[in-house]
Parts: structure tokens; sequence; C-alpha cells
């Protein structure tokens, strides 16, 4: 017997998708924040301004988001989330078949896809692409992908059709097909090693969709040009056919004045990452606003619970309390920051409400450092056994405000006898002070997927492992329940089943204080009245095909 779970995504969430919006809807699965002005217009060059430079452009790593801001508009996937409804519909692959426990998948392709070097995009060739993300390549420096879980292997059945296989259940791959980390690319590109996804390198790396990069200057500026041959979007989509812009110049924009007052000037047409404090200039007119929801883990933090100073859970469990999320909320963002109730936003996949455990209680916070033997030294910050009660929390460059996050962290718990140490450093830096607990101690962080398998990208010893619950210097994992527990999230075969193994991870982590989920985090774009029909995927990446250019 074989099923095909089109609607079971759609099914565990009504309101998926929450995007904040000043205007008015256009179609496409996408938004038009400033209206209507007519029938949609051919031509132009959309300026895109991003906060960050793009590192890679190698699916399975392009989560950062400048990454996957490129790969969304470079590459097609074999299904489309529709991110207004999360429903998984036919794109490359016209229709989908999954067995009962979740191991084997087949899909039905079309054949009339190209690659922008005019190679065609075959069974072969889509074999070869999932080959490759389900299982990577340690001699090219290639990992795995976050979103595919328990793979085997490929098989083509004929010229229209392929087959997957898995060790055991793997019940998010339909959903991971559709993602930009399964993002289709050439068979030339695939062939390529780590470096040849980075910087220097764009214009090589090839895929099927509707645009193509055809120029870069390093860490400044990346162009993406029009296919005049694209012909094979999502077929719920109303636009078909070419896209409408000639091209997108993606230029890196720093500083949020910058982004904020170019658009705002009329000197580029969108900026994305508009801060909180910045968000009123786009009430006014000609200007708009898009906050987009993420649909996944929440901003907030993660604590390394092997370090010895967050070891004993009265101290997490104290930190915890002496923290003023709301404070945070209320004095650093807007009303498109909601208040975290729990580890997921609650337009996630698989949410619960865990906001007991999470309540601001000064008074119990001292209580708790006083029951673990933390007393207040002579400086005010409290010490045991001759060791300071000082942590140090990164600095989320990709975050929005993460160092006002922080400082504001920093000011409150210093009420309590606790030093909180910001590290500095560009993303390079934070990257790798964040892989070692011996330096970050509290991890700031989110992550964004439209799926049940989220929360184990997050938090799985083997995959993000933001609370380094696997110490790679020894090869042990410090707490193997919690591995057991978002392993069944990926594992158990029905969607009734990978809800409840969601329900009891988020309480697992809440329950041993792992976690500090702060607010529900957007992305949050600017745009100038010149822009139509611009929309994002599932978790908040742009997707311009059907954007436009009012002349």
């Amino acid at each position: 017997m074989s099923r095909t779970p089109r609607a079971v995504l759609a099914a565990a969430s009504a309101v998926a998708i929450a995007v904040l919006v000043v205007g008015c809807s256009a179609g496409d699965g996408q938004t038009s924040p400033t209206g209507s002005s007519g029938e949609p217009q051919t031509g132009g060059t959309l300026t895109y301004l991003e906060p960050q430079a793009w590192g890679t452009l190698y699916p399975p790593s392009a989560g950062f988001y400048p990454n996957g801001g490129l790969v969304n508009n470079l590459t097609d996937r074999l299904l489309y989330q529709n991110p207004e409804t999360l429903e998984l519909e036919p794109w490359i692959a016209t229709d989908y078949t999954v067995n009962d426990d979740a191991t084997e998948y087949t899909f039905d392709l079309r054949t009339d896809v190209t690659y922008s070097d005019g190679t065609a995009l075959t069974a072969e060739n889509v074999v070869k692409n999932l080959d490759l993300y389900g299982k990577g390549d340690t001699a090219r420096a290639l990992p795995i992908s976050e979103a595919i879980n328990n793979y085997d292997h490929g098989e083509v059945v004929d010229a229209d059709t392929v087959s997957f296989f898995f060790t055991a259940p793997s019940p998010g791959f339909a959903q991971a097909v559709s993602t930009i980390n399964s993002g289709l690319l050439s068979d030339a590109t695939l062939d390529r090693a780590s470096e040849g996804f980075g910087p220097g390198s764009a214009t090589e790396v090839i895929g099927s969709g509707p645009f193509v990069i055809s120029a870069e200057e390093i860490g400044t500026k990346t162009s993406l040009t029009a296919r005049d041959d694209y012909d094979w979007a999502p077929p719920s989509l109303e636009h078909q056919g070419r896209a409408y812009l000639d091209g997108i110049d993606y230029v890196v924009a720093g500083e949020d004045s910058v982004r904020v007052g170019t658009v705002v000037a009329g000197q580029a047409d969108v900026a994305r990452q508009i801060e909180a404090p910045d968000e009123a200039q786009f009430a006014a007119s000609g200007l708009a606003l898009v906050a987009a929801a993420t649909n996944g883990v929440n901003n907030g933090l993660s604590f390394r619970f092997r370090d010895s100073r967050l070891s004993d859970i009265r101290v997490r469990e104290a930190i915890i309390a002496g923290i003023d999320r709301q404070q945070i909320v209320d004095t650093l963002f807007t009303e498109n920051y909601p208040l975290a109730t729990g580890a997921l936003a609650k337009t996630a996949l698989g949410y619960v409400d865990t906001s007991s455990f999470y309540e601001y209680d000064p008074d119990k916070a001292a209580d708790l450092l006083d029951e673990a033997g933390w007393t207040l030294g002579s400086d005010d910050i409290r010490e045991k056994d001759g060791e300071k009660l000082t942590l140090t929390f990164n600095e989320a460059l990709p975050q929005p405000r993460s160092k006002e996050v922080v400082t504001l962290i920093q000011e409150q718990l210093a009420e309590l006898g606790i030093q909180v140490e910001l590290y500095a450093g560009d993303q390079a830096a934070q990257t790798a002070a964040s892989a070692d607990q011996s330096i970050v101690q509290v991890y700031h962080s989110m992550v964004g997927r439209a799926d049940f398998d989220v929360l184990k990208s997050q938090y799985f010893s083997k995959n993000r492992n933001t609370l380094l619950n696997f110490d790679k210097a020894d090869g042990s994992v410090g707490d193997e329940q919690l591995d057991t527990l978002l392993q069944a999230i990926a594992s158990e075969p029905t969607t009734e089943e990978r809800e409840a193994a969601s329900a009891a991870a988020q309480q697992y982590l809440a329950e041993n204080a792992y976690i500090l989920p702060i607010f529900e985090e957007p992305q949050v774009f600017g745009l100038t009245d010149k822009v139509q029909g611009f929309g994002t995927e599932s978790v908040g990446r742009p997707s311009f095909y059907s954007t436009w250019l009012v002349g």
C-alpha cells in the first residue's frame, strides 16, 4: 500500500505562514506588500541589500540566510512547499508515493527541464543530487544534508521515475526535497569540491531555476540574470514562464543605517533584516514592510550543560528565572517579534506550549543559586570552590539585535551575581568559538524549517549540536536520552507519531532547563512601492520569480 501525503504538513498547522504585511494579497503563494499596480511588467534589475556576504552555494550548507537567498532563486526542487499552507505540491516531480513505513519514496519527473548550461535534468541527475546530499562526501568536504535522515541510496526506475531507499523510516524526506538544502544542480556542479561552491566560483554553480548567476564581486555583489527559456515553475503558481525581472543585484550592506537609508531614498528596491527600531520608517508613503515567519526553532539560548558551571540544573533554572524575556521583547523589538511560548514558533509543526518553564522570577533564581552553593563574592559575582560564575555568550550575527539582547541579559543577570561576557568577532570567529564550550557556554541562535525535523536539526548531537551534547574530542554524548527523543522525530513513520515524538522532546528540553526560547524570529524586509509580487519561501527566504518592478 502506498500513500501520497500532500496535505499532511498543512493539516498539522492551520496558521502556517503568518506573514505580517502592510498591503494585500497578490497570489502565487506570495504577497505584494504595496498592493497591485496593474498587470505585471517584464524587465528591470532589482537591487536587493543583504547584511552579510554569502559563504557557500552547496545546498545542504545553504541554511545561512545570505546563502539560501541565492540558492532559492538559482535552483528548483522536486516538490514545492506552499508558503501559505505548507502543503507539498508538484514541481520538478509531478507526483510521488511513499510506502507505509516511510522507507521508500518514488517520484515521477518532468522531462522538459534543463540546467542553465544546456544539460538536461534527468532521472540519473536527480539520483546523483540526492545521493550526494543524503550521503555527503568527506573527501570533498561536502557534508550530509541535515534535512535528510537515514538515507541509503537512490535508483533510476526509468527515464522519468526515480526511487529512494532508507535504512529506517524517513518521514521528513518529502519535505526535505522541497527545501533549498535539496536544490537541484547540474552534473558538472555536483562534481565540484567544497571550495568550488564558495566565493569566487558563483558563476560556475549551475541550477535549473529561473535565474542564473552572471557576475560576482567577492564579498560585495552577486548578480543574477533571468533565464529566457525557464518554463517549469510549480504548476500551482499563477505566473508561469520566464521571470518578470531581467535580473537581481545582491549587494552586501552590513550597516543597518545604510540598508534602511538606501531603500528609503529609493536607491535600492529591497533590504533584508530591517531592525525593529527602523521599522517605523517603512510606514511612510511609498514604502512597505514584510515580516515573514520562519516556522521553526525560536530565537533563544542553548545552555551547554556539559560545562562545569552549567552542569547543575539549578544553575540553568536560575538563569532562566533571572532573565526577563518580556522586557527584552518590549525594549528591543516590535509586535513582529512575539514572545516565545516554547522551543518552536506557534506556526511550526509540532508546536507545544512550555511557557510555564520560562517564567521570570528573580527571587526564585537567587534561591536556586544559593542552594547550588554559588555565593556572592566581594565583587558581587557569585563563586563556588574558587570559580567565578562567569559565562560567555556568542553574538549571533545573523540574528536581529543579538548584541543588544545579550547586553540586556548581562544587566539582568548581574543583579543575581552572574557575570555575562559577550564574545566579539566576525562570523568566522563566532562559528569557531561557538563550537568550543570552553569559550562559549551559552549559545544564541535559531533555525527555520517547516517540518517536525527542525527540532532535531537544532539540538541533535550529529546535526547543529547547539547544546554541544556531542564532544568531538572524545566522541561522547552527554545526554543520550535527548538524542533518542530527537531521533524519534525523524524516524517515526506517521504524522501522529512524529507529533508525539516532537512533543516529548520539547517537554524534555524544558524540564531539563536546556534552553530558553526568547521570541519568534521573523525575516523582515523593507521595500519600495516599485516592488510588486515579492514573496518568500516557507522559512522567509526571498523568492523573486514572481516579483516585478513598476516602470
